[in-house]
């Protein structure tokens, strides 16, 4: 099909068209980092007319521009139905995206100051970097899908790109340098583990080979022909070669390329197509005796200063005028006619997922449904349900059998719609391109391995962000499920920090789900890859703990804590004491604490309450759950001793409290590194989680005329 696609559409655009608008492109990057009026060059040049502080990418624009030009004529032949996304996994060349886009038209349509006007074409070039759209791509620019801040996983964003849409092309553009993280090393491996799983579409990386990176040559660049083959082939690619500089044989090779590649997962080479073009091709070869094209100068502006330095300015008047923009844009800021059939026609934005209804009502039922089962038959149910209803994908670090997450049918196959592959990163980037493209997601690894995979969260994060900013329509959400928690593992797998830095982020997406249970386990996961943009943890123990009654869940679900009245006193506007669980194996710990106090002494005023969205006790305001300040006094009083237990680190709960901690009124347990391997009835010792332990810090908080009485 892509292959048919490509074909027609260079048969029927001329390779003029794509080389005027890969110069037009050119121009209008250049332009951006240098020009503060005279967008056209309708007058001679001056100093005056330069930005005092150039800034911005050059090095990645011109590959990047030609690729954007040659895709032009196939995308502009999609029939209906038919669909090709751009991944970059540089942000560097956001002036390429932001040229693109205004002259497709759809950066006027969502800025009108920057529609394809004079007064657009001026507001593009000389307001450039925009303070609202940023200097870098980002969704706010139109029609480009970007991966973050971290260059690696742009190959693997792409390849979830098109799983399980068979109808979709995703080009992927690498830079050589990107080449050399460990991301991008186990993409391409990484196909291997995505063949037999369904019907997907089409990755074609494209390896913009400069032989730069940002700080001097690239690992790739010391490969020979005949090595960069051998490396490729090794891999499972089959690598087509061009001479970006000239658009007719990039042109030719696009469609050897894509004559050649084959659905994501097919067994048998892939295709990838390697751009060979000198970093910041087109920069003059040298200034006043320094040399510039082909170093590491032309990675930002390569002429740092032109509006002082009289060579840097005669240099740059030249290389503007050498595109002769008034031959390519009219001076209304429009294309000229001669390029039109090189851009993309426009085509109507994806639509967004439909917001979910009834999802309390759904994970509620869930829990009841499942009942005193223990965790592996709980979960198990969940994740089919879902899958049954389409576009579902659950990526696994090869963990899911150690996680106790059965899914094997009767003969002992995995579901097509599970992947596993022993690297956190693929697993996330996978799941990033799938909810990027509208369906729905889990990961599910250790508590300990999941921090892997931080940065690329953190950055998902901001780019959804941008996106609500943009207006752009709601995601599915971001859903981890850590489990093999580090209370029952190694001393080497002990790390909880993932939950640290996501709510250190403050972004107000972010959820923290601490079921009490495996019931609540499977309602909380039910609620979390229901619901829209957020970016959920569902933190669960798999080894067997106490199930507790269901009649508080649906308050859990709803309001992210609940008191329990069966371990509470009755009618008690303000209690002695104020026990207070955050997650599973505290809550296992702490009712038996309860229990243990009612038992002892039945006047003393308990308040027992679970927390089961850890957000609820940020700052008022700063978060979808937090509690109001009278919701806050109702459920932990104003005067009484607070003893919190937490499967995480303690920090995190004195964190979100923040300016309304309730200071010494408040005691946190939870993780504290022991220093040294142990059992896990040593660690929950070195906590002050276990019996004995949390018996001499409640008797301790409790009221002077009690203590006698508990002791």
């Amino acid at each position: 099909m892509w292959h048919d696609l490509a074909q027609r559409a260079q048969e029927s655009v001329a390779d003029e068209a794509v080389a005027a608008l890969a110069d037009a492109l050119d121009y209008l990057c250049l332009a951006q980092l240098y020009l503060a009026d005279n967008p056209l060059l309708e007058q001679p040049l001056r100093p005056v007319h330069l930005k005092k502080k150039p800034a911005g990418h050059w090095g990645v624009c011109p590959p990047v521009n030609r690729i954007l030009a040659a895709l032009g004529p196939l995308q502009r032949a999609l029939p209906t139905g038919a669909d090709l996304r751009v991944v970059h996994g540089g942000g560097h060349a956001a002036p390429s995206a932001l040229a693109h886009a205004y002259l497709t038209g759809q950066l006027g349509d969502d800025y009108p100051w920057l529609a394809r006007t004079a007064e657009g074409l001026h507001a593009l070039i000389t307001g450039f970097p925009h303070p609202a759209i940023g200097s870098e791509i980002t969704p706010l620019i139109p029609g480009h899908l970007y991966t973050g801040g971290q260059l690696g996983p742009a190959l693997a964003v792409a390849q979830g790109t098109v799983l399980d849409a068979p109808h979709r092309l995703t080009v992927a553009l690498i830079g050589d340098g990107e080449c050399e993280t460990g991301a991008t090393a186990a993409s391409w491996l990484g196909t291997r583990a995505l063949s037999s799983t369904g019907h997907h579409g089409t990755v074609l990386p494209v390896v913009l080979l400069n032989g730069q990176r940002m700080g001097g040559p690239s690992l790739l660049a010391d490969l020979t022909r005949d090595e960069l083959t051998a490396y490729f082939t090794g891999l499972g690619h089959q690598p087509v070669y061009t001479d970006g500089a000239a658009p007719a044989l990039l042109r030719k090779a696009l469609v050897q390329a894509l004559a050649a590649c084959r659905p994501l997962g097919s067994r048998g080479p892939h295709s990838v197509l390697v751009l060979t073009l000198p970093k910041g091709h087109g920069a003059p070869a040298a200034v006043a005796g320094r040399p510039v094209a082909g170093t590491r100068a032309v990675h930002k502006t390569p002429l740092p200063d032109p509006a002082r330095d009289p060579e840097q300015f005669a240099a740059l008047a030249d290389w503007l005028a050498s595109y002769q923009p008034q031959q390519l844009l009219t001076s209304d800021g429009l294309p000229r006619p001669h390029l039109m059939p090189a851009l993309p026609a426009p085509r109507p934005a994806p639509a967004g997922a439909e917001p979910p209804r009834g999802c309390i009502a759904a994970s509620t039922a869930v829990a009841t449904a499942t009942g005193p089962r223990p965790f592996t038959a709980a979960i198990a149910p969940v994740l089919s349900a879902r899958a049954s209803n389409g576009a579902f994908r659950l990526f696994s670090p090869d963990e899911l059998s150690s996680n106790r997450i059965d899914l094997l049918d009767a003969s002992g196959r995995t579901p097509p719609w599970v992947v596993e592959v022993l690297n956190e990163e693929l697993c996330h980037a996978w799941a990033q391109g799938y909810t990027e493209t509208g369906r729905r997601a889990l990961i599910a690894t250790y508590e300990a391995f999941a921090p892997i995979a931080t940065s690329l969260i953190t950055q998902q994060l901001k780019h959804r962000a941008a996106r609500r900013h943009a207006g752009l329509p709601p995601l599915p959400s971001i859903v981890y499920l850590l489990t093999s928690l580090g209370w029952h593992n190694t001393y080497t797998h002990q790390n909880p920090a993932l939950t640290s830095t996501l709510l250190a982020t403050d972004d107000p997406s972010v959820h923290v789900l601490t079921p009490a249970d495996p019931a609540r386990t499977a309602a909380a996961l039910t609620f979390a890859l229901r619901k829209l943009d957020r970016c959920t943890l569902v933190i669960a123990s798999k080894h067997p703990l106490t199930h507790h009654p269901q009649d508080t869940i649906e308050e859990e679900i709803r309001h992210g804590i609940a008191p329990w009245p069966h371990l509470s006193h009755p009618g008690t506007t303000e209690p002695d004491l104020v026990l207070a669980s955050v997650g599973d194996l505290p809550a296992h710990q702490l009712t038996a604490l309860a229990r243990r106090l009612r038992a002892h002494h039945p006047e003393l005023r308990l308040r027992y309450l679970h927390i089961h969205d850890l957000t609820v006790l940020a700052e008022p305001g700063s978060r979808p759950l937090a509690l109001t300040e009278e919701a806050f006094t109702r459920h932990f009083g104003t005067r009484a001793p607070i003893l919190a237990a937490t499967a995480g680190h303690p920090a995190d709960l004195h964190a979100l409290l923040g300016r309304r901690h309730p200071g010494p009124r408040l005691t946190v347990l939870g993780y504290r590194d022991p220093g040294r391997p142990c059992t896990s009835e040593r660690l929950l010792h070195h906590c002050h989680l276990d019996a004995s332990s949390l018996w001499e810090r409640a008797t301790a908080l409790i009221p002077h005329t009690l203590r006698r009485n508990v002791s």
